[in-house]
């Protein structure tokens, strides 16, 4: 459900009898589960000499600007990192968050153990980490993601746009990367939201709105000069008259200007802008700080309706609009960002690393029928279940991290082996014996 201060909003600029543009604030992270550091680098804030990344933190920062503010809203998306924050937490913040997800603050997106590759992966790695990440969502949280949110894998397949979004249930799937001359005739011919049509057997059974994200610039950050991270340096809002460096009006002119530009890339009164990117929030104090200061004060200027929101309402609210959208079919790769720069040969990277998750995941094919058959413990099958969930994500089976990520993705594999082993031999010996 839409939240009445969304709706409301979208009402204003529809009784006013103009145009008027509705701009979805989506606040969103990014986090990638490996790349430039490991998984658990991330997440404890470590090495930070190579990248400044702290997801428990983000996490930790986000819930309680959340609890201070009920017209504030996030998106999250890696599950592998969500899981291991919400394992640590106690009692009465567990209950904090559960009030969060149920009255729509906090939305889960794409939901799977990560934000997985699109080429390198077997679909079916594909479909296990995603049920992965949504049975921990139902268990904990009673819910299912709506969209999908595939920011920064490098092309899109077919396979997400049918099996892994129109048939997991998704009404949505956004993503920033694309070819740059596909990118630059979507924006001249105002499609860079479309529907995508792409299993030819299933046709429009299997076909699902999606759309670009970063203001159509090919990534998934904010308007250029509005990205308020603590490791930032964008100007931030200053609303007292009484400074002299009271910017108001030219922060809002800005922002305004973004909007239109936004607006007049694709069809429709409502534009999603997506304020946040690589982990990022992790002083998310600050980004809410100045996001509410901006809805304040545009509003206030009247010229378009700014409002907190998430990928469901977004795409709730362009469904509502009852529009026509071109026809999208087959696939986006390969993917290119520049002229001779084909994103291409991660097809074949680091292939040890790709053999070796091919193989896991056959062996832990194998073992999960051998188990279930048995009635056997599926418990010992978790860790290994865990770490193929990782090994998907858009930098791990793409061959695209540092090598000492790469060789904590190996170890994980075969730490999740040797535990599943086990199950498997006691299922085998059950299924032996009869």
């Amino acid at each position: 459900m839409m939240r009445p201060l969304a709706l409301a909003a979208i009402l204003a600029g529809l009784a006013a009898g103009a145009p008027t543009i509705n701009v979805h604030i989506v606040a969103h992270t990014h986090d990638d589960v490996g790349w430039l550091k490991t998984v658990d680098e991330y997440y404890n804030g470590q090495n930070n000499s190579i990248q400044n990344a702290y997801v428990h933190i983000i996490i930790d920062t986000v819930i309680r600007c959340l609890e201070l503010n009920p017209n504030r809203t996030f998106t999250y998306v890696e599950q592998a990192f969500f899981q291991r924050w919400w394992r640590q937490q106690d009692a009465s913040v567990k209950e904090l968050t559960r009030r969060l997800v149920k009255t729509g603050q906090l939305e889960f997106t794409n939901g799977g153990w990560c934000m997985h590759d699109e080429a390198a992966p077997h679909y079916l790695d594909m479909i296990d980490q995603t049920t992965l990440g949504h049975k921990f969502l139902m268990d904990e949280f009673g819910v299912a993601p709506k969209t999908g949110w595939q920011l920064d894998p490098f092309g899109h397949s077919a396979t997400q746009a049918a099996l892994l979004s129109a048939e997991v249930g998704f009404e949505g799937l956004f993503f920033g990367r694309i070819d740059y001359q596909d990118l630059n005739l979507r924006k001249q011919n105002r499609e860079a939201e479309f529907v995508w049509r792409a299993s030819p057997s299933l046709g429009k059974e299997a076909q699902v709105f999606s759309g670009l994200t970063g203001e159509y610039g090919g990534n998934y950050g904010p308007p250029s000069g509005f990205n308020w991270d603590v490791h930032n340096t964008d100007e931030p809002i200053q609303d007292d008259p009484d400074m002299t460096d009271y910017n108001v009006k030219s922060r809002v002119d800005d922002f305004v200007q973004a909007v239109h530009t936004e607006a007049s890339q694709t069809r429709g009164v409502n534009v999603m802008m997506t304020m946040g990117s690589d982990f990022q929030f992790e002083d998310a104090f600050g980004w809410f700080y100045n996001l509410d200061k901006l809805i304040q004060h545009v509003n206030e200027d009247g010229r378009v309706n700014v409002f907190y929101s998430t990928p469901a309402r977004y795409v709730e609210a362009k469904a509502a609009e009852k529009l026509s959208w071109p026809l999208k079919e087959d696939d986006f790769f390969p993917y290119a960002d520049g002229p001779h720069q084909f994103w291409t040969g991660y097809f074949t990277s680091r292939p040890a690393l790709k053999r070796y998750i091919r193989d896991t995941s056959a062996f832990f094919q194998a073992a999960k029928q051998v188990v279930a058959l048995a009635g056997g413990d599926a418990q010992g099958l978790e860790k290994l279940s865990e770490a193929l969930g990782v090994a998907q994500h858009h930098d791990s089976v793409s061959g695209t991290a540092k090598q000492h990520v790469t060789f904590d993705y190996a170890m994980r594999l075969a730490n999740g082996r040797t535990l599943a082993l086990p199950s498997v031999s006691a299922s085998l010996g059950r299924l032996t014996s009869v």
